[in-house]
């Protein structure tokens, strides 16, 4: 097969679909492979490492969408590209698709096959191929916070971890999964109080059991919710529902409890985020303040860290990049019921079902197209 992989153009992203070690395993498999030119320069890899890897370098990302029967990237298409896109074409990328009409509408018009990283499954009933960058994004958003917590940046002027005779900061984390307790982790090795929400029980005896007395752990009820954030200094929102649009757990109303200068990190901002006042910002521009609150809703958190994230990405999508090109992707996904859970737009139609919920289309079984 014919693989391509093209250089990022949303803003700020220096991840690639494919490093150079990916590439060398794709082709000793016997397939070739595509890389326009400059596209990993944001991990430290250079045309001529990847030409070592056995990889063509092509001179634009059109060349490669014109000759490759598989687009490997790392964020979703944008507009330019889903032009760029043809029927049969296999688009293998993180897509959320949720909160995103008119790339769906794209999607559906080109007739490619797309399957997408986040809904990805495994035998655990775990999100593989999400949770690295998860685990990056939920690290970093501890980090963003505290930053934005700076008086320069906005907020209230408050050290995570406090000094001797001065109290820690508050965190609040909405969300008990991969993202959160990444997020706790953070905060906790910080020496912030923090204090995490979740609505399973099963979640909640995990996290006190990990975290003992250094974090607490309270049930996700809009009343606790509410409590939190009235005396947080950092919220972290890391809510997920795969596959669809996040809830709107966090709203406007809400914001008049929290202290003026306090913070909101949307780690869920990609599936339309977790708090009613969020709208996806960049790295250029990462935060804006809605009623004295703070809010850091940056879309591609792992793209700042690009190296670590793309090679952590790399581990978990090159296995299945593998079995899609060597058998093909409709036998690829026939064979793997988890595989055939990240197929979401195809021929089309829409094939996954939250997906169709939330936008108004026929869902039509992936199944059906195999």
């Amino acid at each position: 097969m014919h693989v391509g992989t093209v250089r990022e153009i949303k803003n700020h992203e220096y991840r690639v679909g494919l490093t150079p070690e990916s590439v060398e395993e794709l082709v000793a498999h016997g397939h070739a492979v595509l890389v326009e030119t400059g596209a990993g320069l944001g991990i430290g890899a250079s045309d001529d490492a990847y030409r070592a890897a056995g990889a063509k370098i092509s001179s634009d990302a059109a060349d490669v969408f014109a000759r490759a029967e598989m687009i490997v990237k790392v964020k979703e298409p944008q507009a330019v590209e889903r032009a760029m896109l043809r029927e049969g074409q296999i688009l293998y990328t993180y897509l959320h698709l949720a909160p995103d009409p008119e790339q769906t509408r794209d999607l559906v018009a080109s007739g490619a096959v797309c399957i997408a990283y986040e809904t990805v499954t495994d035998a655990h009933g775990g999100l593989p191929l999400l949770k690295p960058m998860s685990q990056v994004a939920g690290r970093m958003s501890i980090q963003a916070g505290a930053t934005a917590l700076q008086k320069e940046h906005g907020g209230r002027g408050v050290l995570l971890g406090g000094v001797p005779g001065v109290l820690p900061a508050n965190v609040a984390i909405i969300g008990g999964g991969v993202v959160g307790f990444n997020a706790a982790q953070m905060a906790v090795g910080m020496g912030a109080n923090v204090t995490i929400l979740d609505r399973s029980a099963e979640v909640l005896e995990r996290l006190s059991n990990h975290f003992e007395n250094r974090a607490q752990t309270r049930f996700s009820s809009k009343a606790n919710i509410a409590d939190c954030i009235a005396h947080a200094d950092l919220v972290i929102g890391a809510v997920l529902i795969p596959g669809a649009a996040a809830p709107k757990l966090v709203t406007r109303e809400m914001l008049r409890l929290m202290t003026p200068g306090s913070v909101l990190v949307d780690v869920a901002i990609d599936q339309g985020g977790c708090f009613e006042t969020s709208h996806a910002t960049t790295h250029a521009e990462p935060t804006y303040a809605v009623d004295g609150i703070v809010h850091y809703c940056v879309a591609n958190m792992p793209g700042a860290v690009a190296r670590t994230s793309t090679y952590a990405l790399n581990n978990v999508t090159l296995p299945h990049a593998l079995h899609i090109a060597d058998l093909g992707w409709k036998e690829a996904l026939r064979r793997d019921a988890h595989l055939r859970a990240g197929l979401n737009v195809s021929g089309g139609k829409v094939t996954y079902k939250a997906v169709a919920h939330d936008l108004g289309y026929d869902f039509t079984p992936a199944e059906q197209l195999l």
